[in-house]
């Protein structure tokens, strides 16, 4: 079973234009996420997908492997999609490029067992909101799933609301991903449909034609880069990290 990682990193971002090589601690955003993926053995190969040479050029800098994609897409499924017909694998995990401070041991749980991979199969990590203020966050997506831990609903807003009972905890969306190569298929062919037009969620391209994507919860470390405010909070706490290594 061949299961490839791949790092979509876009630079025109439109919250923060070159994102992907913002200074971490002496070294590129990219490369920190990249690191925690080589650390998976499971891993056959890792590549970051990117529009510009000006990030292909840095990760070969620091021999890392690229690979160049359109500039048109407008999902990173779209881009991830484009890598799936370069490179031949039977899963592709998707860690986004702006999850610095993603874990080898969270990567793991996103790996497959006992999944036919001529399936649409689509996994998705979650962990606990342990900060309120992400909560009303809307750059954060929270999560709902049913009993069997299959997606129902996503959102920007703080869901579920707490009308009936305030004992339960905000689940939200973690940038780390599986999919077989006929979810990317699936993915790449379905339209685009009102709710993830709405939300602007990705992920929506598959629950509204019909496919379930299934939630795997684990306990990490977690804070998407979306915003420079986001990056001075994800600096400081590599610092100390590596503080507590020397």
């Amino acid at each position: 079973m061949k299961i490839v990682g791949v790092i979509p990193a876009r630079f025109n971002s439109s919250r923060f234009k070159g994102k992907p090589l913002a200074d971490i601690c002496g070294k590129p955003m990219v490369w920190w996420v990249h690191q925690q993926l080589k650390l998976v053995n499971e891993l056959s190969e890792v590549y970051v997908a990117t529009d510009d040479f000006r990030i292909k050029n840095v990760c070969e800098e620091y021999g890392i492997k690229t690979i160049m994609t359109l500039d048109s897409h407008k999902t990173h499924l779209d881009r991830l999609y484009e890598v799936s017909t370069k490179v031949n694998a039977d899963f592709y995990v998707n860690v986004n490029g702006d999850e610095p401070l993603i874990e080898s041991e969270a990567i793991l749980k996103i790996l497959p067992k006992d999944v036919d991979p001529n399936s649409i199969y689509i996994s998705n990590l979650m962990t606990e909101l342990k900060n309120p203020l992400e909560a009303v966050d809307y750059s954060k997506i929270k999560i709902t799933t049913d009993v069997n831990g299959y997606g129902l609903y996503m959102a920007r807003s703080p869901i579920p609301y707490p009308k009936g009972t305030y004992e339960f905890t905000y689940k939200k969306f973690v940038g780390v991903q599986c999919f077989t190569k006929s979810a990317l298929d699936f993915c790449h062919s379905a339209k685009r449909g009102p709710i993830e037009e709405a939300e602007d969620i990705d992920e929506f391209r598959f629950l509204e034609n019909g496919q379930k994507i299934k939630f795997i919860e684990t306990n990490v470390t977690t804070l998407s880069v979306d915003t420079p405010k986001d990056l001075e909070k994800v600096k400081m706490i590599i610092k100390n990290r590596l503080e507590c290594v020397v």
